[in-house]
């Protein structure tokens, strides 16, 4: 199984799309998790490609439909939107066990979220069965809840984001970093003021991990929220995320830091 500090480098984008199969698929997936943990995209991506290829060999539907969603959570993660998308739409529900059925909605809840589609991203959360979530693995729990909680924040549903917030809280351990980010963006979304200090505890356990994207992730939402208030400091982060951004090879995120 993935490490703790892997599941919360990709907790937004990839959190319940690996398992650690004897496949060659399954090798070449768990390769290309390494090379995002360590912030090389272009090859992570490539591993990705080949493992895809290789899925269809072993006519693995499954498997196949999980790289496709790590894809098309990478270009998400890249900022390729419409890209991301056309990778999450190719694939069809039919024949897909529980489990790789909600890693795609929450892959598209994590894009509806990205472009700030609320709304949507909502409608997608509830299409999932409370019970049925409830007999997947804690980790898939976890990174569905932290989605949906940003979610019912970002379309301004308090009691639903605290809902889903403390459901994060209950599935996952503390020290993976996901629970404090996932309340720092609710709390910048519902406009309370104390999400900086969150930011920066999920900043803190990012740095343990050695995450370099969600560390650079956070720098630019903290950059976003401190602009009126200390804009010297939010000039700062941003200079530190344009810098990570840019030796990660993902000039559509170093851009967004530029700005």
């Amino acid at each position: 199984m993935v490490t703790k500090a892997l599941k919360f480098a990709l907790c937004i984008a990839l959190s319940g799309t690996s398992v650690l199969f004897a496949s060659e698929s399954g090798k070449l997936a768990a390769r290309a998790q390494g090379s995002l943990k360590a912030g090389k995209f272009a090859k992570g991506y490539s591993q990705l490609e080949r493992a895809l290829v290789a899925s269809r060999k072993e006519a693995d539907l499954n498997s196949e439909t999980r790289i496709f969603i790590a894809m098309g959570q990478v270009r998400t993660m890249s900022l390729d939107f419409e890209l991301a998308d056309s990778l999450l739409n190719v694939i069809h529900n039919d024949g897909l066990d529980r489990s790789t059925r909600t890693m795609l909605v929450k892959a598209k809840v994590t894009l509806k979220n990205a472009t700030g589609k609320y709304g949507e991203a909502v409608s997608l959360c509830e299409s999932i069965n409370e019970e049925e979530l409830d007999k997947l693995a804690d980790e898939l729990q976890g990174s569905f809840y932290s989605e949906c909680a940003i979610a019912y924040a970002g379309n301004h549903s308090d009691e639903k984001a605290k809902k889903a917030l403390k459901m994060v809280g209950k599935r996952l351990d503390d020290d993976t970093g996901i629970y404090y980010w996932t309340e720092a963006r609710t709390k910048d979304l519902l406009g309370q003021n104390d999400a900086d200090s969150f930011y920066h505890k999920a900043e803190s356990e990012s740095v343990k991990s050695n995450t370099p994207y969600m560390t650079a992730s956070i720098l630019y939402y903290r950059a976003q929220l401190l602009r009126k208030t200390n804009p010297s400091v939010a000039q700062d982060l941003l200079h530190r995320c344009k810098t990570a951004f840019e030796l990660m090879g993902l000039p559509k995120n170093a851009e967004r830091c530029g700005k």
